[in-house]
């Protein structure tokens, strides 16, 4: 290709001419994995950093990439201006893809991880390859495509030892998760077979049910009656926590207010601001809390009212509906209940907070705590942010923090501050992977 640039030097009659000719050989020099098993439960996770050398124009102007995606090697199916195929443009040298992206990829591909679908395949290959532009309007050239192979994990053969586990269907919707905009609210088994379960945090909006975060397979609710249609009317909710059970024997639904939390003048003076609320752990069948706690008494109620709850009248861990007022001093700590064992613990913790201009102008008030939910993944939801930065901190302290010096989602001790825009996310972070991901719900 040949792209005639032309300046106009000050005072003189002649012109500058840059001519780019074709880009020289560039590729990705990332080194890919044999396989890439994919999870829908870490869909916010990095899947693949692509990286590459750059290209080559002979010319001094920027080249912007555009990393694209197909399902066919000869990339027929890519369609311009799709997301799903169009993974990111930058004028650098890498781009992340999260797990959730590649998903999509595989669904688009005809891949299906439903043990009840053995026809389908699970695994298969999805295409890359990097268009590069020189200046604003030049030709494009392509690197050379890259095949992945890629395998869709059937989340329902690994139960947890307490014998639940996630399945196929999750929440989605502009009451959750912008209609898709990061992985579905995952639902997990009961001990009824066909009856599933979740635990989920709404804003006003709307939601349906759909399968591996997909739109091969949606209910709805048509009449609004509580009974499901496959592609049926979109479910209208209020902001609230909730726990939503769905019967796919008799294709029906509930969706009642749940929640539980910490009241106490150890934490909310005895509910003048809502109660510190827990996350639900279905590996362990519990749910927890990570909380900064004052010096007082608290503790446990469902839904931020009087109608149930739990102290702990012999001081001994177990769980006693409207027992004794729990003693706490204070500092950060880590809180379990376990309602089948009727027990609880509360233990002092290391506890993850969101700290910044963009939260709590760099800790005027308490940091926002996480929860951590398994062994290293932490969340906070849901977190009100405002235009400018933000990082992780330990204990409402700078002894130890995070930030993103590449803004690429990757956590970086001490590392620069994240830059933010106003609004409301659900927050992860997952330090066995070294990332975070800061998911936008409005």
């Amino acid at each position: 290709m040949v792209v005639g640039l032309s300046f106009n030097a000050c005072q003189q009659d002649d012109d500058i001419e840059f001519v780019a000719t074709e880009a020289g050989d560039f590729t990705f020099n990332t080194t890919f994995l044999e396989n890439y098993i994919l999870n829908a439960s870490v869909g916010d996770n990095l899947a693949e950093r692509f990286t590459w050398n750059n290209a080559d124009f002979a010319v001094p102007t920027n080249v912007t990439y555009n990393l694209q995606a197909a399902t066919m090697a000869d990339f027929s199916d890519y369609v311009a201006g799709e997301p799903m195929y169009n993974l990111g443009n930058t004028q650098g040298n890498e781009i992340a893809v999260t797990v959730s992206k590649m998903i999509a990829l595989a669904h688009a591909a005809g891949l299906d991880n439903d043990p009840a679908t053995a026809d389908v395949p699970n695994t298969g290959q999805v295409y890359f390859r990097l268009l590069a532009v020189v200046g604003d309007d030049g030709l494009p050239s392509y690197s050379a495509v890259q095949a992945l192979n890629v395998e869709l994990q059937e989340q329902t053969e690994a139960p947890t030892e307490t014998g639940v586990s996630e399945v196929s269907w999750g929440v989605v919707g502009s009451g959750y998760n912008a209609w898709g905009e990061f992985a579905d609210q995952s639902f997990y088994t009961t001990d009824t077979d066909g009856v599933i379960v979740t635990y989920v945090t709404l804003i006003d909006g709307e939601i349906k049910f759909r399968e591996n975060n997909a739109w091969d397979s949606d209910l709805g609710d048509t009449d609004a009656d509580g009974t499901l249609e496959p592609g049926g009317t979109n479910i209208v909710v209020t902001a609230g926590n909730y726990k939503i059970t769905i019967d796919l024997n008799a294709s029906t639904y509930t969706m009642e207010p749940f929640s539980w939390g910490v009241v106490g003048e150890a934490y909310n003076n005895w509910g003048e601001t809502p109660d510190a609320k827990f996350t639900y752990d279905y590996t362990t069948d519990t749910f927890k809390l990570g909380v900064r706690l004052l010096d007082g008494e608290m503790k446990f109620r469902k839904n931020n009212a009087w109608d149930t709850d739990f102290g702990d009248s012999g001081a001994d861990g177990t769980l006693d509906a409207g027992g004794d007022n729990i003693v706490v001093s204070a500092g950060h700590y880590a809180i379990t209940l376990d309602f089948n064992a009727g027990t609880y613990t509360l233990e002092p913790a290391d506890i993850w907070g969101v700290v910044g201009s963009g939260y709590n102008e760099w800790g005027e008030t308490p940091d926002f705590s996480f929860t951590e939910v398994r062994p290293d993944f932490w969340e906070a939801e849901i977190v009100t942010i405002l235009d400018g930065e933000i990082k992780f901190r330990l204990n409402n302290d700078w002894a130890s923090d995070y930030g993103d010096t590449g803004a690429d989602g990757t956590l970086d001790a001490g590392g620069e501050n994240i830059v933010t825009t106003a609004g409301l996310y659900r927050i992860q972070l997952d330090l066995a992977a070294g990332t975070y991901a800061m998911n936008k719900v409005q």
